[in-house]
């Protein structure tokens, strides 16, 4: 169509010296253009999510010019350029000014020079020739002209409301019913016109203004005092404004294409909630058997014996083997239908799957809520939040991270509680000997010291008496080492917690209680001999030097049979050669102490000698020690025997020893190719999820394959698992052979399998966006280009510089207001980046047409007669039995002013659809 000069458009547009002398004329006239034509934009250009401020200053540089072009006419302009200088601006506004002709209006006397120097009067004319061919030209009632036409809509609309005149766009308009007779004749709920009174033009004004805003989405495009205020309201704001009354109230879909749509809408609905109760289930099931296992797992009440503790590392073996490998697989199915169903959702316009309002919960220590606090105890925060609200995938993890960490206490307190009742059996071990060989030493010395022989005896016999309390004092320092050994052994089972300590406590204490009383009894007899020191005679010293060689003497044998059956634990190798090489080191003592043997041996020899030569009587025994050359034999003829044992103990060890090598450098082995294979494989698949080799159905096949040759490798971890279990069962603590242990391999494992599991899941995710969204393989790899191209780091993600400098490569052009608008539709959790799912969501929601809250009412709106409720016989007449009886079972009762009997809110059900509001 021509502009200016065609005589169609002389029927409802003035020429270029008629619009001067306009402006110039009645300065109100471009008041009242600025504000319409300014608001008429922005209900166009906030589609695009930006508008303009100053009409004449915005479109200067063409960006926002070419963007409004975009949005009304749907196409798509030439690539605008970005430069700022004045010939990139003329530039953009040619390429806009040359689409408006392209469209058949022929432009008289406006170019780009004028519009990027801000004449407003040039800028005014390009709006108002847009406004035409977009919003007015296609107005045709019975073959008038557009102008024509639309005034004739305008006056039948009116025609049954008295005082409503329209004859014009400029007088017809001041009072402002023509406003509101429009409005109550489509949507009479919205305006009581009974009440509106033509000698008060601003009230209906306003009434109808804000109506139209609030409920039909007509911005207001003028003040009513502007329109009151002015003798002859401006024409062209005055069509303006009444053209967006009749786009809103001309378009009407037909009742078959209503009913689809509700169906189609109906049927993901139900969909989504069956795997919304699904998805549930699983996630209770799961958590609920996090709960019970938590308890069992922090329970570290220590067993008093190492068969009872050796049973508990049984049972976690088993919880390992048994009990987490599938709950570990029903973790990884949950991710994945979690994600399953939020794509659905997404793809079907959906808002995102979250627990019910309501049942969420906030942990704090006082004053507002506020998010959990992990200080406190981590099973009870956590069976609090199970118990209190439906969990989403970040609360499966965190429940999982909770189990996995206190796992791994358990199995070290586990092992720490093998080591300690092992070395508290030893220490308890010890103790008893030594106890008993102190208390057998002990037995009879007090009674013994408390005898008054001395009272009574002879000159010889005091001294002999006195000198055979020399050798006790002697033979009792002997013993001061072991009674100090006894009592550093019951302190350090006391630290470690040994069951029996009590009992050990009073051994202990009264060991070392008879051993003070022994030293004060030995004092006090001392200074009783001392005193008759004097009465008495030289005694035999071959006695005393018998007694003194012989004390010594007792007292190592005694340590060297205390020594050879001393019980001994060792973990390695080096620990075995050492005590072998302790034990040849004694046996090279044996025949220095065997010469010492036959030496004491001699010395009592030699006194039965003088005895029998001289016939001296001495009763028989030794008076300074009650130690025997019968006893010297029999201890002697004991460490003999004891020997041979030694070494037999020792050999056997040495082979045990040998055997636990063994299996350290055959798990070793295993675990050194099993680890590095395990790291290998995780790099692969991270280079594969961003690498692009085919369509994505190749991709899948090529994922599954690959899940199916590590599925494969499952007897290698199974082989290992097994040499670990000798491992345990040989109580082998450390391993030199190798930096991978049991655990390591596990997560590792596991890992790998959620790993693959989760890029399959991102593989099918990809598909079902591309077929839902119509996206063509090549498109795809686009996406997938760019998304690699940018995303620097090789994360698999970009970050959001990486994400602005994308879209600006791929022509979009924003402010800080619209990237943030952006980046909350890509990074809804405000994760600071972007992930390959959510850009190509992105990508094709840019071209996507998706129903929408409003055109489901719409459709119910047809198939109810326009009316604002709808019956049960209408839904079963127009729908599909049960999605009919899916709309009757959840539509609230309509409660308007207009119900009747039965009638059923079409309007909220609707937005409940779209998560705006409770279902």
């Amino acid at each position: 169509m021509d502009h200016y000069d065609s005589q169609q458009t002389n029927d409802y547009m003035q020429p270029e010296e008629d619009w001067d002398r306009d402006l110039l004329l009645d300065p109100a006239w471009e008041k009242q253009q600025r504000k319409t034509f300014t608001a008429w934009c922005n209900s166009h250009l906030r589609k695009a999510g930006t508008q303009i401020e100053n009409i004449e200053e915005d479109f200067r540089d063409g960006l926002k010019l070419m963007l409004l072009l975009e949005v009304i006419s749907g196409e798509r302009l030439a690539k605008p350029e970005r430069g700022k200088m004045r010939v990139h601006k003329i530039s953009n506004v040619n390429k806009a000014l040359d689409f408006i002709a392209s469209k058949g209006v022929k432009l008289v006397s406006i170019g780009a020079e004028e519009i990027v120097d801000g004449n407003v009067k040039m800028t005014l004319g390009m709006i108002w020739t847009i406004i035409l061919r977009f919003a007015i030209q296609d107005i045709s009632v019975e073959e008038t002209s557009a102008k024509e036409g639309l005034l004739l809509w305008c006056q039948r609309k009116t025609a049954p409301y008295k005082n409503v005149n329209i004859q014009n766009f400029h007088i017809s308009w001041k009072d402002g019913l023509g406003f509101c007779a429009l409005i109550h004749r489509h949507r009479p709920e919205l305006i009581d016109y009974g009440k509106l009174r033509k000698d008060d033009p601003l009230t209906n004004l306003n009434t109808a203004f804000d109506v139209a805003e609030k409920y039909l989405d007509i911005p207001k495009m003028l003040d009513a005092e502007d329109i009151v205020g002015t003798a002859r309201p401006d024409e062209k704001a005055i069509m303006t404004y009444v053209s967006s009354f009749y786009h809103a109230f001309s378009g009407a879909q037909k009742a078959e294409t209503a009913a689809n749509r509700i169906c189609k809408v109906l049927a993901v609905n139900q969909e989504n909630e069956q795997l919304m109760e699904d998805y549930e289930k699983l996630a209770s099931d799961l958590l609920e058997w996090i709960r019970r296992t938590i308890p069992w797992l922090e329970n570290r009440v220590p067993e008093n014996t190492m068969h009872a503790m050796q049973q508990k590392l049984e049972d976690f073996r088993d919880y390992r083997r048994l009990h987490k490998p599938p709950k570990v697989q029903e973790k990884c199915q949950l991710e994945i239908n979690f994600n399953t169903l939020q794509t659905k959702l997404r793809l079907s316009n959906r808002p995102a799957f979250m627990p019910s309002e309501g049942r969420m919960v906030s942990v704090s220590t006082g004053g507002e809520p506020g998010p959990l606090n992990w200080t406190a105890s981590t099973s009870e925060l956590l069976l609090v939040v199970l118990t209190l609200y439906l969990p989403s995938p970040q609360d499966i993890n965190n429940a999982w991270g909770c189990l996995e960490q206190v796992e791994k206490g358990y199995e070290e307190w586990l092992l720490n509680e093998i080591r300690r009742l092992e070395r508290l059996d030893h220490l308890a071990e010890k103790f008893r000997q030594k106890a008993s060989i102190h208390e057998a030493w002990t037995d009879g010395k007090e009674a013994m010291l408390r005898q008054k022989d001395y009272e009574t005896a002879t000159l010889s016999e005091i001294k002999a008496l006195l000198k055979k309390h020399e050798a006790f004092e002697s033979d009792l320092a002997a013993h001061q080492d072991r009674v100090e050994q006894i009592a550093a052994i019951a302190q350090e089972l006391n630290e470690l917690d040994y069951y029996d300590s009590p009992s050990v406590n009073a051994r202990c204490q009264k060991i070392c209680d008879q051993w003070d009383n022994l030293g004060a009894l030995t004092q006090k007899r001392r200074e009783a001999l001392e005193r008759t020191e004097k009465l008495l005679e030289t005694i035999d010293q071959l006695y005393l030097e018998y007694a003194k060689r012989a004390a010594p003497f007792n007292n190592w044998m005694e340590g060297a049979m205390e020594d050879l059956q001393d019980t001994f634990i060792v973990h390695t190798i080096e620990e075995i050669q050492g005590l072998t090489t302790a034990h040849e080191q004694f046996k090279a003592t044996l025949p220095d102490a065997d010469k010492e043997r036959l030496a004491i041996l001699g010395i009592h020899n030699e006194v039965s000698k003088i005895v029998q030569t001289y016939h001296v009587n001495m009763a028989g025994t030794n008076p300074y020690t009650t130690i025997t050359p019968q006893e010297i034999n029999g201890k002697w003829d004991h460490v003999r025997q004891l020997v041979p044992r030694r070494d037999q103990a020792l050999t056997e060890e040495h082979a045990r020893q040998q055997h636990n090598e063994r299996l350290r450098k055959q798990f070793g082995a295993q675990a050194n190719v099993i680890g590095p294979w395990i790291q290998t494989k995780m790099e692969e698949i991270g280079r594969i999820s961003i690498e692009m080799h085919g369509t994505l159905e190749d991709q899948l096949s090529h994922l599954r394959q690959y899940e199916k040759s590590i599925v494969n490798y499952k007897p290698k971890i199974d082989q290992l698992e097994g040499d670990h279990q000798l491992i345990q069962e040989a109580l082998i603590f450390d391993n030199k052979h190798t930096n991978y242990t049991m655990e390591h391999i596990r997560v590792g494992w596991e890992q790998l399998l959620t790993t693959i599991a989760r890029t399959i899941n991102e593989v099918e995710n990809q598909i079902l966006t591309r077929d839902a969204k119509g996206i063509s393989q090549e498109q795809m790899n686009e996406f997938r280009a760019s998304f690699n191209h940018f995303d620097r780091k090789k994360t698999g993600m970009m970050d959001t510089d990486d994400f602005r400098a994308c879209l600006i490569s791929m022509g979009y052009n924003m402010g800080e207001a619209e990237f943030a608008r952006i980046m909350s539709i890509v990074d809804p959790n405000r994760l600071g980046v972007v992930t390959f799912q959510a850009f190509i969501d992105f990508m094709s929601r840019e071209t996507a047409d998706t129903d929408t809250a409003d055109q489901v009412m719409a459709s119910f709106k047809i198939l109810a007669g326009d009316k604002n409720y709808i019956t049960v016989d209408e839904l079963r007449r127009e729908l599909p039995p049960d999605q009919a009886e899916y709309c009757i079972a959840r539509m609230a009762p309509y409660t308007g002013p207009d119900s009747v009997p039965g009638a059923l809110d079409y309007m909220s059900f609707s937005t409940a659809l779209y998560g705006e509001s409770d279902l």
